[in-house]
Formats: C-alpha cells, structure tokens, sequence
C-alpha cells in the first residue's frame, strides 16, 4: 500500500513470488462462489487475467483496458490493454514506451512554482518505476475522469532516479513492459492520492516519504511537497474513481471461481460505484470491515497468530503471510526457484479471520496447494485460487489475487458514503 508514511509496498502486479489479526467471540462467514459477475454497462469494465503482454507469463495479474487522450482533445487519444488492477494503490501509471510519439508529445509535463518537473519514485516489491506526472483525459468503460494527473514511467527524459531516493535501494528500476509485467497500472484503493498528507506538508524526515522530486533535469532533483488536490500548482497522483462524476465512491472486483489446478485464463468485471446503480448495490451478505485510514489495513488471524498489517491487494499475485512456528503443513518448497512459495504435500483447507476495530470478525476459508505442482502444470495456466508463499513482514497478511476468485469485493473510497457505511471499507 503506497500511502502516507507506508514504506513496505505488496501491490506490484509483475511479481511471482517476493511481496510480500485478532479474532473476537463471535464471527460471520464469508462465503465463496456463486457470486453474479456484472454484464455491459457504462460503469462496467472487464478484468482480464492472462498469461500478460509481456515474453514471459504473468501469474495472478488482473488487466483492464483504459483510453487517455491528450487534455481537450477528443482525438489525440489511445485505447491501452493489459493494464494491471491494483487494489494496493491509488493512480494511473503508464510505462513511457506504449504511448505514441503524438500523444505523449501533447501530454503536458506538471511543474512546480520555479517551473520544475515533478517527478515521482514509486516502490514495488521487486523495482521501482521513476517518472514525471503528466495530465491527461482518462475514460475506461463510461467513467472519464479529466485533467488526471498520472505518472509515465521509463521514459528518456529522466533516466534514473537519484541514489538519495527511498526507492532506489528497493531493487532494479522497471521502465519497460517485460520488466513491469504490464503496459501500466490502474491504482483504484481506497485512498484519493498516492501517498497522502506526508508528502503535502512537510519535507522533514520521517514524514515525508520521499516519492516526489522537483528536477530541474534529468540529473538534478530534489525532495519536495506536492499538495493533496490541485489548486495554484501541481498535485498528487489522483485515484481516477475519486474524479469520476457520479460513480466515484468505490468500487467492486467481481471473478468468477477458478478450477483448483488453475486456468489459462479468468474474466471479470470492475464495477464502478457502490449503490449509485443498479449493478452496484451493496449486497446484503457483504459484510464491511474498516480498514485504517492511513494505510487501509485490518488485522487477521491465523492459527493463534495476530498479523495486524493486513491487506486485499489485486496487485499480488499469491496470498502471502509467515506461518506461526507451531503450524507444520506449509512448508516451503524445495526448488530454489520457488522457495519463498509454501508446497504442502497435501492441498490444505485453511480459515483465518480478519477484523477491524469496530467490525465483527470475519472468517475468511482459503486452501494452498503445493506451488511446485501448480506452477508445472504447463506454461498456459496463469489463475491460480491457491497459491501462497512466505513474506519477510512477520506482522503481514497479504490477501492477494487468489482471495478474489469467487467473490464479489467492494473498496469504499476514504470519506465517501454508501449504504452499507462511509468509507474506506472492504466488504465482500
């Protein structure tokens, strides 16, 4: 979750295997399967998880499609596929190299007071994208959100990112469609801005992150504020829901249920909106949990252990969290290449329960299977509903990609009303 003062970010969609509660007396069940997958509409836009647009298979990753046009223009536009689906991050981010010659040309570099380019470093598990924010028209299915600003990654104006930036130490830069495992990403969490008050108030450390830089060029930038919204000057990178016109309090991931040996592929709808249409209300066996408004996390339990940074993350591509020292049935497997991946020698039928302060706990049934088995199962099969692997937060659970298949899961946006409550929420 890249927001306010959150340094460890699990929302990459490009990894396989390197991202990485308490229960009360009573709980509710969430059940799986069955659910209904919204058809064509104006606030309806599909998922897609494929084997990805680049050489290599990408596992677990959810793509939609967008269109940015140049800002007022209606005809200098382009229709992007295979944008990845995160949940764990607010913001549309582009990789520099998709865009076409004319568009990118027209997109109008966001500068501060001293007319110098903001530039953004964002973090993922495995790299780190570096690039300018830029303003566009955004439209994905009906919804349009205008004068966006985005962040376009990997682009020649500004190579690399200063070895004093946070992100630099956080693994390789990724400026291309092979290394980022999508043409970009569309960040739809709970929160309005990417990172939030600690990168708009002040520049002491710690509570500015350091995600964004001012660059007179591409060999001088420096730390710096950037404001919440727009007013005389540049702003953060926006949640495009948060913009749209009618449908931006939330939203709703709907996929179907994968086979338990997985699937070539798995289609789905991302639902703009909770209970501002008719294909949009809130139903009534979701259950809501409030999540902390500052890094939008719950707290799970597993087996007698608490892991209170917990997160529903599209960007992750496996369920990942470190099994209490006395549970002995997820072992590690013994590839080297796979060996932060748990390989149980049987598929085990889990349950954990995951809760908020002021919600009732929730008991959520999930199964993992040996990852050696699913993962040799042939080079086609990418949606896995049971994989699973170790993080190195001990205090994590990552509800990731494999949680959403047979399930119906709303994201209300921080401060936005629905019938069930005011957001953020996760309710599913």
């Amino acid at each position: 979750m890249k927001r306010g003062t959150a340094i460890l970010i699990c929302s990459a969609a490009i990894i396989l295997a390197a991202c990485k509660g308490h229960s009360g007396a009573s709980t509710a069940t969430s059940t799986t399967g069955g659910n209904v997958i919204a058809g064509a509409a104006s606030n309806v836009a599909t998922i897609i998880v494929d084997a990805g647009p680049g050489p290599s298979p990408r596992i677990n990753t959810p793509y939609t499609s967008v269109t940015i046009c140049a800002p007022g223009s209606t005809t200098n536009c382009q229709t992007i596929d295979h944008i990845a689906v995160d949940t764990g991050a607010s913001g549309l981010r582009i990789v520099a190299s998709v865009l076409s010659p004319t568009l990118a040309a027209a997109l109008p570099l966001t500068v501060d007071a001293n007319n110098n380019a903001i530039v953004e470093c964002m973090e993922y598990a495995d790299g780190y994208a570096w690039g300018p924010i830029v303003s566009v028209d955004m439209a994905i299915s009906g919804e349009k959100a205008t004068s966006l600003p985005i962040q376009v990654f990997g682009t020649s104006l500004f190579p690399s990112a200063p070895a004093t930036a946070p992100c630099a130490g956080t693994g390789p830069q990724l400026g291309t469609v092979a290394s980022f495992g999508a043409k970009g990403t569309l960040g739809v969490s709970f929160f309005a801005q990417d990172c939030g008050s600690g990168c708009a108030l002040t520049l002491s450390t710690p509570t500015n992150p350091g995600f964004y830089f001012a660059c007179s060029s591409s060999t001088s930038c420096n730390v710096t504020t950037v404001p919440l919204t727009s007013g005389s000057g540049p702003q953060q990178v926006q949640n495009p829901v948060s913009l749209f016109a009618v449908n931006k309090n939330g939203l709703i991931i709907e996929m179907p249920t994968v086979s338990a040996t997985g699937q070539t592929s798995a289609s789905g709808a991302l639902v703009f909106g909770i209970d501002t249409q008719s294909n949009n209300t809130s139903a009534a066996t979701a259950i809501v949990l409030t999540v902390d408004p500052i890094h939008g996390y719950v707290s799970t339990d597993f087996d007698n252990a608490a892991y209170p940074k917990s997160l529903f993350d599209t960007g992750s591509n496996g369920l990942y969290f470190d099994v209490p020292t006395t549970f002995t049935n997820l072992p590690l497997c013994a590839d080297s290449a796979r060996s932060t991946l748990y390989c149980p020698t049987n598929s085990q039928i889990l349950t954990a329960s995951a809760e908020s302060s002021i919600n009732v706990p929730l008991s959520i049934p999930f199964s993992v299977a040996s990852a050696d088995s699913l993962l040799s199962g042939g080079a086609t099969l990418v949606a896995f509903s049971n994989l699973a692997g170790s993080v190195s937060d001990p205090a994590m659970f990552d509800w990731g990609m494999p949680f959403f298949y047979g399930r119906n899961v709303y994201f209300a946006l921080e401060g936005k009303a629905t019938a069930a409550a005011e957001g953020p929420y996760v309710a599913f």
